[in-house]
């Protein structure tokens, strides 16, 4: 990797994504800002900018397709190769049993959160196996690893993930592109406070006690914070990072130690 490298990064526009696109900034990235709200995508490339490096936002819907195609052309055209690929976009989606989650509510969560990444992989690795380089982090989930009642959905899509990053990473190694999932815990900020209070409203608790439980579960007695999760994306974006590939990596605050 030189300071010429250029990564996009998926749902860049906010949260998490604006963390890990600022810090591969910080690390001489040029970064593609891919997400679906247009503000947020310019917020986070003046912040790009901010580090002395190139930006270029650009409107991605993970749910199409040519939408992804499009993205990863315009990215190539740009910079003229792809190095880096965070698969970060993700939703929620439903909180509710099984029985009672809608199919479109299933489809959009599936669609957003798997198959999302799997376009984009699809569409970024034949330059990066042209280049001989690659380095590929999908952003999971320590749901990933283990149930989460009344989230099916979710649950199902960062288990399909990490499964996704072990058999690409065997697939691709060989051409020198290394996958690897980082598994978040619950990371503070605007979005976790939604889920905590869909899942008070579920099961008839406060907020504060819904999200005191979350934390208690951390040896630290807390949650994570989105720049933990960057330094890790950067670290395994780099070339310090050449031999790691194929693992499924927790930022937990120990939440999950396996």
């Amino acid at each position: 990797m030189t300071h010429d490298s250029t990564a996009i990064v998926t749902g860049g526009g906010r949260g998490i994504g604006q963390a890990i696109c600022v810090e591969l900034a910080a690390e001489g990235f040029d970064v593609i800002v891919a997400d679906i709200d247009e503000d947020a995508m310019d917020e986070t490339a003046d912040l790009i900018e901010a580090e002395g490096q190139r930006a270029y936002p650009v409107y991605t819907d993970l749910g199409d397709e040519d939408s992804v195609e499009s993205t990863v052309e315009e990215a190539v055209s740009e910079f003229g190769s792809i190095e880096a690929l965070v698969n970060n976009a993700g939703i929620a989606g439903p909180t509710a049993p099984c029985e009672e989650v809608e199919s479109d509510e299933w489809a959009q969560t599936v669609a957003v959160n798997l198959t999302g990444p799997f376009t984009m992989c699809r569409a970024v690795l034949p330059h990066m196996k042209t280049a001989g380089y690659g380095r590929i982090v999908n952003i999971a989930s320590v749901t990933g690893k283990r149930p989460l009642v009344n989230r099916t959905p979710y649950a199902t899509t960062k288990m399909g993930l990490i499964g996704f990053t072990r058999t690409l990473a065997a697939e691709v190694g060989a051409d020198d592109v290394n996958v690897n999932a980082v598994c978040p815990g619950s990371v503070d900020g605007p979005r976790i406070k939604r889920v905590f209070e869909k899942q008070a409203e579920a099961t008839g608790r406060t907020y504060d006690a819904v999200r005191g439980d979350v934390e208690a579960e951390s040896p630290r007695n807390e949650l994570v914070a989105r720049e933990d999760v960057a330094d890790l994306v950067a670290f395994l974006c780099s070339d310090r990072a050449d031999r790691i590939t194929g693992q499924d990596i927790n930022v937990s605050a120990g939440k999950v130690m396996y």
